[in-house]
């Protein structure tokens, strides 16, 4: 069959000019196409990118970025046998356009559908599962030393942007990898921006060699021109090409740091440039050693409003596409709360700094940058430095505070250990994305970070309801508390009933006459108040407790549930090391004779919509109502 479909593809090629991804057989049909049937398939590819995003919502920006570059990478190597790594991997959209997933992409970061990273269970052509920042060269490290252990002639290339250069991780790959004569590419894929505009000395060193494209195109007819020089023209080319840095110094007198680290250095040149990318990558892939290709592109580009404002289409919900604008516009979440009042506290307190790890916009803290610039640190990709620099902020006498997505505080727990809560300082985390987070699936989801953080001594943990209990818990974490405090809170808006709104530090006890227990804390407790309604319709009272301290647990919360004959907990986080875990010890420590049981999350959550995985964790109202019936009939599952 597949041998049959590429025949059909290579008769409808050499047929017409005209080409589209429907007909041809991927990613093989790519490298048998004119560079105008390329440059056709790329203007279809930006439309069905922006077309489908604009339905599914996304990362737009970025994929908008690396067409061209996608398109030459299928065309210079040959996946799966060479290996492709997409760092961070939110801009692998072309990528699976390019191998075979256009009938499925309009399920793009849907339930049951493809997911909007690399995923190897969905493709063989997706290399390794990628979510966070600054992994790819280890993982393209790890893949051309096996490759060089089992004798295999085949590349594995990392490919990276800029804002993932500013993370740690990278240098410890680029150091390591430059050691050794693998096949080894690395393509820096520098749009001048990460989320968050760059910053740093790194930011700086990028653009003082992204000018210099005329090395490369030198280099190039130098050694074109040897090549067809008689006798000695090929082994003078072969001279050039093996020298390290020969041509470099002659033309800038200078090298550059990925040289110095055993990188041949090649670029910068015109990622858009079909011709000019795939000219440096075949020149890569002669040097059988480690080579860094740098790559300039334009975020969002071939849409005019992404490439405007990139920073606003980087992950964007539904939008329309004739205007560009959302098809919903939210001004105030949870983020923007948190950002505006840490900007009030900032203004009233010179001793509140403010730190983002290039999410300035996504933790709402542009609120601060703007009125207290002075003590506003954006450091980059780079989690782990984050909390240290904290911590000796915090050493200093200062009230550092630091906002970051569950997900990638994950990054830093070593940090967190070692340099903020053996000496107790007073660091106070804001942790974005608590929870469930939706369609960018278990990459992404904000379900360990209590499991983490609890296990750690001398820590705190706030889990408030609404927006005016975040403001309270916000002022109580820099001024009541002590050590490592962290406030956690859900991407969206405020979905509390106004009755339940009365802002609490500790817990909300509120009694009906059950003898059931319903406890939870966070945003799920709106879930659980349809749930209380719902078994009440049915004859089936019940009592909820809501803690808002949820660690250290609290005296009084472990008191009140000794009053019930059934306890049943409801945690949006991972059950074990989760809160529900440790109210079953202390109720087992305390003699408490009642029954008790607890509904957690247990493995990885995929992409969905946030209802849809509440649903699935048994976490909705429905779910949590039918559980409650059945542990009530002695059923419970």
């Amino acid at each position: 069959m597949d041998k049959l479909k590429k025949m059909e593809s290579k008769k409808i090629m050499e047929a017409q000019e005209s080409v589209h991804l429907a007909d041809l057989h991927l990613p093989e049909d790519l490298r048998d196409l004119s560079y105008t049937q390329c440059r056709q398939l790329c203007c279809e590819i930006r439309t069905t990118l922006v077309n489908t995003v604009s339905k599914t919502g996304g990362h737009l920006a970025s994929n908008l970025g690396v067409v061209e570059l996608t398109m030459a990478l299928h065309r210079c190597f040959h996946s799966p046998e060479d290996k492709i790594v997409w760092d961070v991997g939110h801009q692998s959209y072309t990528h699976k356009l390019l191998t075979g997933r256009l009938d499925r992409f309009p399920t793009l970061r849907q339930e049951n559908g493809i997911s909007g990273f690399p995923k190897p269970s969905e493709s063989e052509h997706d290399a390794f599962v990628s979510g966070h920042s600054s992994t790819s060269i280890s993982v393209a490290c790890g893949m051309a030393a096996s490759m060089r252990l089992n004798q295999q002639d085949h590349y594995a290339v990392a490919v990276i942007g800029d804002g993932a250069m500013t993370g740690g991780m990278v240098y410890e790959g680029l150091n390591n990898g430059g050691k050794v004569p693998d096949n080894l590419i690395v393509i820096l894929n520098d749009n001048h921006m990460s989320i968050s505009k760059n910053v740093g000395a790194l930011a700086k060193y990028l653009a003082s060699i992204r000018g210099k494209e005329g090395y490369v195109k030198t280099k190039w007819a130098v050694e074109r021109t040897l090549d067809k020089t008689p006798v000695l023209g090929k082994p003078l080319a072969k001279v050039l090409k093996t020298s390290k840095d020969t041509l470099r110094n002659t033309l800038y007198h200078q090298s550059t740091l990925f040289d110095n680290l055993g990188f041949v250095y090649l670029g910068p040149v015109n990622g858009h440039n079909l011709e000019e990318l795939e000219e440096v990558l075949q020149v890569a892939k002669s040097y059988h050693r480690p080579v860094l290709v740098h790559v300039n592109t334009v975020k969002g580009k071939g849409y005019m409003p992404a490439e405007k404002n990139p920073g606003e289409y980087h992950g964007i919900s539904k939008f329309d596409v004739m205007t560009g604008n959302p098809e919903v516009s939210v001004d105030t979440c949870f983020s923007t709360v948190f950002g505006q009042e840490l900007a009030r506290l900032g203004r009233e307190d010179q001793r509140i700094c403010a730190i983002t790890a290039a999410m300035k916009y996504g933790t709402g803290l542009q609120f601060f940058a703007s009125e207290c610039r002075d003590r506003f640190f954006d450091v980059g990709i780079a989690e782990q430095h984050a909390v240290t620099f904290a911590a000796s902020l915090a050493s200093m006498g200062h009230l550092p505070v630091f906002a970051v997505y569950s997900s990638f505080l994950q990054r830093a727990y070593d940090q967190l250990l070692h340099d903020v809560a053996i000496s107790n300082l007073h660091v106070v985390l804001g942790i974005d994305r608590a929870g469930i987070v939706g369609e960018d699936g278990e990459t992404h989801q904000g379900l360990f970070d209590v499991s983490l953080v609890s296990s750690i001594p001398n820590s705190t943990i706030y889990a408030p309801l609404c927006y005016e209990e975040l403001r309270t818990c916000l002022k109580k974490a820099l001024y009541e508390d002590k050590g490592l405090v962290c406030i956690r809170y859900p991407r969206g808006v405020d979905q509390s009933e106004p009755a339940f709104r009365e802002p609490s530090l500790t817990l909300s006890h509120y009694r009906k006459g059950g003898r059931i227990l319903l406890v939870t804390y966070g945003r799920i407790f709106n879930e659980m108040v349809r749930a209380q309604v719902a078994l009440a319709a049915e004859g089936i009272c019940c009592d909820m407790l809501r803690l808002t301290r949820i660690f250290p647990l609290l005296p009084q919360a472990v008191a009140a549930m000794q009053e019930y004959d059934q306890v049943i907990f409801f945690e949006e986080g991972v059950k074990t090391g989760g809160i529900a875990s440790q109210v079953g010890d202390a109720l087992l420590e305390s003699g408490f004779r009642g029954r008790y049981s607890s509904v957690a999350v247990q493995g990885f959550v995929k992409q969905a919509s946030v209802a849809g995985s509440l649903e699935h964790a048994g976490l909705s109202a429905s779910k949590m109502s039918d559980y409650v019936k059945g542990a009530v009939h002695g059923h419970a599952t």
